[in-house]
């Protein structure tokens, strides 16, 4: 007779250490994401040559700027479902293709209007990737340093948009604005090559969709040794459990899930509200209480300068706390920092200390989001949950960009409209604190039916 070893995916996961395969995976996963942000920032670092050799006004390039943040927006709440039906593996490299293909093909755009579609044909790539890089990521993370993982996954994405200014700067001058956007479509295709080859789909995603047992059995080798047996089986306990008959989109609307949902799109909504409120309109707010353009560009680009650090520790305290906990009181102290920039006109040096720690805090506590997302959702709808959190948020962005106009005509005090951005962080913390509340009340209403079954079971 056949002896089967049953082997629980996520256990094995946990119970081995973090194998250099895993590594690869981050790295690769890092590479990604580190391409996404430079791709996403790299319209801002060509704006002024297109101004000059076009002939254009600034404001012409509104619907270019904001096209691929559509396309973006668009692009995550196709993929999420289209990952969890197909695989995370062959829509994350599709996302690479398209982002990078539209990219070299916007180098050769000639006027406003193609440059714009092109731009959002790019965004629906770039929206696309992370989602999926996130949830692949945390799918081969152990439990214990699943959020320090993919938020450390993370951090190349501010890197790669710091990469496309430094590149840029030195590019443009030399070959032209059409060189950074040769490169940021190059840089992608040759990635989707190497990924094609060396990234394995998710070993959870493939156990969900009850692909063949050899297949999961070669991936998981690679990361240690797997238990002996002549046959094997592989399964996946999860806390949610399975939700029989639901799509993705089912899942994640779901009774046990929706007000988590909920709540996490309302979090990373008035996050990128501020975020993008901040990044675009901060330097003409700071240039109204008297500062120079160069004071105010230098305070300006404070505010990302740390998110890298509140990234990590933020992802580390997750692994150890409760992790709704951790994020909500990550958007408080933005709120509290964002609100004492407002109150720091006194002293240019002290703004720039205010601004540094809201913008560390801030950048922490919204790219943290993710992983929260991940470790929230279960296989089975997992990347349409991370990806209709970003998907959704990115309208958060867009309101942010247009709102500080708004802010501008109503000619508030610099102060108070320090004070009216600390709302939105508030928000995202209590819808934190309402999902945890959900979160608790879910798990003990499975824990009693599970004992309930037990005992219907012992008495049959």
């Amino acid at each position: 007779m056949t002896k089967t070893t049953t082997t629980d995916i996520q256990a094995f996961i946990n119970n081995n250490k973090f194998s250099r395969y895993q590594w690869m995976i981050l790295i690769l996963c890092f590479i990604t994401v580190a391409l996404d942000g430079f791709d996403t920032a790299i319209i801002g670092f060509i704006a002024s040559d297109l101004v000059q050799e076009w002939g254009v006004q600034k404001s012409d390039l509104g619907p270019v700027m904001s096209a691929a943040l559509v396309g973006l927006a668009v692009g995550a709440l196709t993929a999420g479902p289209m990952a969890d039906r197909i695989g995370r593996k062959k829509v994350l490299v599709l996302s690479i293709l398209v982002f990078g293909g539209f990219s070299l093909l916007t180098a050769f755009a000639t006027s406003l209007t193609s440059l714009a579609l092109l731009r959002f044909l790019t965004g629906l790539g770039l929206g696309a990737a992370m989602p999926n890089a996130a949830t692949l990521m945390s799918e081969y993370a152990p439990e214990r340093k699943r959020a320090l993982l993919v938020n450390l996954m993370f951090v190349g994405f501010p890197i790669g948009s710091s990469m496309g200014g430094f590149v840029s700067a030195w590019m443009i001058p030399h070959y032209g604005w059409q060189s950074v956007l040769v490169l940021g479509g190059v840089m992608p295709l040759i990635l989707s090559v190497v990924l094609m080859i060396w990234l394995p789909e998710s070993a959870r995603y493939l156990v969900v969709k009850n692909k063949a047992q050899k297949d999961i059995a070669t991936i998981l080798k690679r990361i240690a040794p797997l238990p002996s047996g002549e046959n094997l089986r592989f399964v996946l306990n999860e806390v949610g459990g399975h939700i029989k008959d639901k799509t993705a989109l089912g899942v994640i609307f779901s009774p046990r899930y929706l007000v988590g949902t909920l709540m996490l799109c309302l979090t990373y909504f008035m996050g990128l509200l501020i975020f993008y409120l901040l990044t675009s309109w901060l330097p003409l707010l700071i240039r109204e209480t008297g500062a120079t353009l160069s004071q105010a560009s230098i305070i300006t680009a404070l505010f990302p300068l740390g998110g890298g650090i509140g990234v990590l520790i933020i992802g580390a305290l997750m692994d150890k706390l409760n992790p709704n906990k951790v994020v909500a009181v990550g958007y408080l102290l933005t709120g509290l920092f964002v609100c004492l920039v407002g109150f720091s006109t006194s002293s240019l040096v002290l703004m720039g200390v205010m601004v540094f720690i809201a913008g560390t805090i801030m950048n922490g506590a919204q790219s943290s989001m993710p992983a929260l997302a991940a470790g929230f959702y279960p296989t089975q709808g997992r990347a349409t949950g991370v990806a209709w959190m970003l998907g959704l948020g990115r309208f958060g962005g867009i309101l942010g960009a247009f709102s500080g106009a708004f802010l501008m005509q109503a000619e508030l005090s610099f102060k108070t409209i320090f004070m009216l951005l600390a709302i939105p962080a508030l928000l995202s913390a209590t819808a934190l604190m309402v999902k945890s509340w959900a979160g608790q009340r879910t798990l003990a209403e499975n824990r009693a039916n599970n004992h309930e079954l037990d005992k219907v079971t012992q008495k049959a």
